[in-house]
């Protein structure tokens, strides 16, 4: 097996040579850009800029001065606004004051009468006395009645008998006692079928109220008497009711009014509904004997 020998490559030209120099034989200086790092050649980044300003950072710098603004306008506005009040009442003349006057007092001329300014008052209320002399007269042809055994002959009733004429006499007894009753004078009388029972209920004189709590308890839902001009109602009701122990049925009409710590109570028992003309009518003509 034969092996060839590769050809040299062939020489190239030896250029011309350049023109003699003398040598210079004094050291180099060092120079900066020998000493400087060299550059980094593999970042494609191009010359160093400054940093972007942040958009939000310039609102937030005008926010704070704004709020600034504000602070000072309310902290000087108050101060500049009592400086010129202040210059313009300085300004202007001063206003006199009117002088202080007292008005001697005046007394009459005579002395009250004493007797007669008592004279003048509102006549008390003729209710000190027997109350059986205030009540009306039985009328003609009436009965007597015994007002179902409550009460006597002498026309009193006592706290006791009043008690038992409302049943349930225990609560009803403490009820009237704390009330203040002080005495009941009554009539009662019966004129065929029809009953009749007219009291004058008297309370203590520090209890007035509970004379208006009877009449307006018993007035629930009636009508005025005299178109209101006297203090008290009436009513003829068309329900009927019965007996306590017994199945006898009746018709009940009533009539209140009340003078001071007085109440007027007219009550009818009937078997047919009661008249509420003539229940008025006793009513009225009760009234003009307690007034």
């Amino acid at each position: 097996m034969t092996t060839e020998t590769p050809e040299p490559p062939p020489v190239p030209e030896a250029p011309a040579a350049p023109p003699a120099t003398a040598p210079d034989h004094s050291p180099e200086p060092a120079t900066e850009q020998a000493a400087a790092p060299a550059p980094d050649t593999d970042s494609d980044a191009g010359p160093e800029q400054a940093p972007e300003a942040d958009p939000e950072q310039a609102p937030a710098a005008r926010r704070i001065s704004t709020g600034r603004l504000l602070l000072a306008a309310v902290l000087l506005g108050p101060l500049l606004g009592a400086v010129g009040g202040y210059a313009i009442q300085a300004s202007r003349p001063p206003t006199p004051l009117p002088p202080l006057q007292v008005g001697a007092p005046h007394y009459p001329a005579t002395t009250l009468d004493e007797q007669a300014v008592a004279a003048a008052q509102p006549k008390p209320l003729a209710v000190d006395g027997d109350l059986r002399k205030l009540m009306i007269s039985k009328p003609d042809g009436a009965e007597n009645w015994d007002d179902y055994g409550y009460g006597d002959d002498s026309g009193w009733m006592s706290i006791g008998e009043k008690a038992l004429s409302y049943g349930r006499a225990d609560r009803e007894f403490r009820a009237l006692v704390q009330q203040g009753f002080k005495r009941d004078a009554f009539l009662a009388w019966k004129k065929g079928e029809t009953k009749y029972l007219v009291e004058l209920v008297q309370f203590d004189e520090d209890s007035s109220q509970s004379a208006v709590s009877l009449v307006g308890d018993t007035q629930a839902g009636a009508q005025p008497l005299d178109g209101g001009t006297i203090n008290g109602s009436y009513s003829a009701s068309d329900k009927q009711y019965t007996y306590a122990e017994s199945t006898e049925k009746y018709y009940l009409g009533e009539a209140v009014a009340r003078r001071g710590n007085v109440a007027m109570v007219i009550s009818v028992y009937s078997p047919t509904q009661v008249n509420g003309d003539e229940l008025k009518a006793l009513a009225k003509l009760q009234w003009e004997r307690l007034v």
